[in-house]
């Protein structure tokens, strides 16, 4: 093989998730609830393999999906949040900040393992995700992951991992 490097990158309508979420930020205030039709962007870098590609654009697509369809019209929680408490309940979630309080339906929640519903965090955790999967299902370990997160038009975070 040659020692080049190249980026495959998949950008599909079949990566958006329509989800609600709140933040704290700043001195710790909390937004309000509100959603936001999320758009994903998947890179994967590297040498090229005994087949001539990357990865293959049908598994990485595939995996992708799946990781944006579990978000998909879900409330996203994050639970590593130092000011909201995050309580389940049987078949609820309790979210607490300061003297606010919501109560979800367990089953249209996510509860995601990060410290706020940022897009940046809400990107590390899609690759999280997708690399462990590229990892565990295919047997491939990128050189270089990146995951792109567009909240709206011309609003996006991204993460590179180099595993």
């Amino acid at each position: 093989m040659t020692p080049d490097r190249y980026t495959v990158r998949i950008e599909k309508d079949q990566l958006v998730f329509c989800c609600g979420h709140f933040i704290s930020y700043d001195d710790h205030r909390c937004e309000r609830l509100h959603g936001h039709n999320y758009r994903a962007a998947v890179e994967v870098g590297g040498p090229l393999g005994p087949d001539w590609y990357v990865v293959d654009f049908v598994a990485l697509r595939a995996r992708a999906k799946e990781i944006t369809d579990e978000l998909d019209h879900h409330m996203l929680v994050a639970t590593r949040n130092p000011v909201i408490l995050v309580e389940e309940a049987g078949p609820a979630v309790r979210v607490r900040y300061k003297d606010r309080e919501w109560v979800f339906p367990q089953d249209d929640c996510v509860l995601l393992p990060i410290e706020n519903t940022t897009a940046e965090l809400i990107a590390r955790y899609v690759a999280g995700r997708l690399l462990a999967a590229l990892r565990g299902r295919h047997g491939y370990t990128p050189e270089v992951l990146r995951v792109e997160v567009e909240e709206g038009p011309g609003q996006s975070a991204a993460v590179e991992l180099r595993p």
